[in-house]
């Protein structure tokens, strides 16, 4: 598996979830001063997220210091479905519930430990095929705001 990661600055949670990631077999493709180049959140959370969205990458991993910047800028990205996860189980929801594409942490409030659990729960949930109809629903909302088609949520 592909993994696109980036954040606007490394540090010891940066290094510590690549690290992990690769542990895990995962190929790792970096963005930002995780490759050595400087770039601010947005920058990379758009190079991610064009990343996923082009299927050079299977998913996403985006860092900044709250997480909150990351994960709306990459969800501008039509074709990524991004969550912002502080805990295992709001991963384990975003994978299954959302298939989410790309998994956005804080630096400022994940440590170590956290964001092995949620690494952990996001690779080993299952889709869960009750939500279908809604994720059907939100890819659907990429070609309202690209293309100005009717919305799937009112059909204006």
């Amino acid at each position: 598996m592909r993994i696109a990661v980036g954040s606007d600055e490394r540090n010891n949670l940066t290094d510590f979830v690549v690290d992990e990631l690769r542990r895990r077999g995962l190929k790792v493709e970096l963005f930002g001063p995780l490759k050595g180049e400087r770039a601010q959140w947005a920058d990379v959370a758009r190079d991610v997220g064009q990343r996923v969205a082009g299927g050079a990458a299977d998913q996403g991993v985006l860092v900044c210091w709250t997480g909150t910047g990351v994960s709306m800028a990459a969800n501008k990205v039509p074709g990524v479905r991004a969550a912002l996860c502080s805990d295992a189980e709001t991963a384990r929801g975003a994978r299954a519930w959302n298939q989410a594409n790309v998994l956005c942490l804080s630096l400022r409030a994940t440590s170590e430990v956290v964001a092995r659990e949620i690494l952990d729960a996001w690779f080993s949930a299952e889709s869960d095929p009750s939500e279908e109809e809604n994720v059907a629903k939100v890819k659907a909302l990429d070609d309202v705001y690209r293309t100005g088609a009717a919305s799937p949520l009112t059909g204006e």
